[in-house]
C-alpha cells in the first residue's frame, strides 16, 4: 500500500437510539469519539415492521393532499 493515502483507522463507540452501544473500527471521527445514531434497525420502521408515517417536511404533504386530494390519493 502506498503511504500517507489513507484516512486513519480507528477505534469508535457506536450509541443506538435506546442507548445500548458497542464499539467499532471507523475512518469516523476521533479515537474514542462517540457516534449517536438518531436512527438504527432497533427504531426504524423499516426494520421494526412499524406501520407507514409520512413526515411532513415544510408542508409538502399539505401541498400535495392540496392540490391532489379529489383524485383518491390520500396521504
Amino acid at each position: 500500500m502506498k503511504k500517507d493515502i489513507h484516512p486513519d483507522y480507528h477505534e469508535i463507540t457506536v450509541q443506538m437510539t435506546d442507548g445500548s452501544s458497542f464499539t467499532t473500527r471507523s475512518t469516523w471521527g476521533n479515537p474514542g469519539d462517540v457516534l449517536k445514531l438518531e436512527v438504527d434497525p432497533k427504531s426504524h420502521p423499516a426494520w421494526t415492521g412499524g406501520g407507514h408515517r409520512l413526515v411532513d417536511a415544510g408542508g409538502r404533504l399539505a401541498r400535495f393532499n392540496k392540490r391532489f386530494g379529489n383524485s383518491g390519493l390520500k396521504m
